[in-house]
Order: C-alpha cells, then structure tokens, then sequence
C-alpha cells in the first residue's frame, strides 16, 4: 500500500524564513528607529537649557535660579537668589533654596519652560523635569559639576541613561569620546558632591548599566 507522505518542501521552507528575516529585520529597525527617538529627546533636553537660560536674561537680565529680584519679576512665591552670578548647589539639588532648585521655578514662573512652580527637594519627587528614560535633568555651576574635566560656566546633567544611548548621545552633542570634549559620562553611583568630581568614563559601546551625563556651557 502506498502511503501519503506529508511535510514541508523546500520552497515553503524558504519562504518561511524569508518571512521570519523579515520580520526580525523590521524588529531591529523599529528599535533603532525608537532608540534615536530617544536620543533626539535627550539631546533635546541639553540644548534646550542654554535657551531659556538665555530667554531669561534677555526679559530681566539676570540669571534664572540666581535671580535676587525674582519675586518683583515674576510672583511673590518666587525664591530669591543670592545674585552672585553663579548657579549655586548640586545639580540635583539638597534645599530648596539652592540656585539650582530654585532655576526651574524662574524658568517655570516666566512661562519658559512647563512644570511645578513648587519647589522641591529630595530623591522621590517630580520637581526635577524627567529626561524620556525617567532619569532626572538639573543644572548647577562648573564648581560643582560631578564630573571632573569639564570647561565652561555650568554644567546640565542628566542620568540613568544606558551606556549605549549615552554613547550615540555624545555622537549627536559632541565628539562622540565620552571622556572628553563639552559631553562626558561616568557611572550612575559616582559620588556627585561638591569638590569630589568623578573622573570621566570610558565604556563599551553595547553597555546596558546608566551613566550620568553632563554637558558643560
């Protein structure tokens, strides 16, 4: 007796594996496609900082944060500086008095920039603007930049940023080194404290652990 044998033939095998590298094809593509989505946005949220810090001194002529008249140009819940011309306190700021807490709240009273106008402090609030992976973004003077080897007058960091986004970050930014130039990394823990700089960091380019960037201006 002659039995029906059944199965696959090479032409439907091939076509099933042309089906599933094209599938996995538009996979990898869409990832990289959201991938530099979210570069954009991060590169977004430093060049976006020098604008406003510009926008400001153009409308009261003086420094967001550092602003000692803040309460008689914007409302009377508006912090006063200390008008030193610098941004005093941490990027991630310890009182609510710090110049780098209190330069949202100008920016944000000014209509510059969205977000509370409540100043807040501390490791578990919202008052910090949020970069698109959730990590924080904040602003202090070079003096108490977190990371050693940086020029200029200020410094804007944001963190919990993979290593792999980090390095396509400094490609769009800066020199694409990330120990080097206007951009530089270190891993996400490094102490952050005034006067204990952390020496900038160089990392795999597939890297998955968080790093912290700063832009210095």
């Amino acid at each position: 007796m002659k039995r029906n044998q059944s199965g696959f033939t090479l032409i439907e095998i091939a076509i099933v594996l042309v089906i599933i590298g094209l599938l996995l094809g538009g996979v990898l593509k869409g990832q990289e496609l959201i991938n530099s989505a979210k570069v954009k946005n991060l590169a977004s949220d430093f060049t976006n900082v020098p604008l406003y810090i510009n926008v400001y001194q153009d409308k009261f002529k003086a420094l967001p944060g550092d602003d000692v008249a803040a309460a008689t140009h914007l409302l009377a819940i508006a912090g006063a500086g200390n008008g030193n011309g610098t941004i005093d306190g941490l990027w991630k700021p310890a009182l609510v008095t710090d110049d780098s807490a209190l330069f949202w709240q100008h920016i944000r009273l000014a209509n510059i920039a969205p977000g509370s106008t409540v100043v807040a402090v501390g490791t578990n609030n919202t008052f910090l603007p949020q970069n698109t992976l959730g990590g924080s973004i904040g602003i202090s003077s070079l003096a108490n930049s977190p990371i050693s080897g940086l020029r200029g007058t200020y410094v804007i960091c944001s963190d919990a940023i993979p290593g792999k986004l980090a390095l396509q970050l400094d490609i769009a930014i800066d020199d694409g080194v990330p120990n080097t130039g206007v951009l530089q990394l270190i891993a996400a823990g490094s102490v952050a404290l005034a006067g204990t700089a952390t020496t900038p960091t160089i990392l795999a380019a597939n890297s998955e652990a968080n790093y912290l960037a700063c832009m210095s201006n």
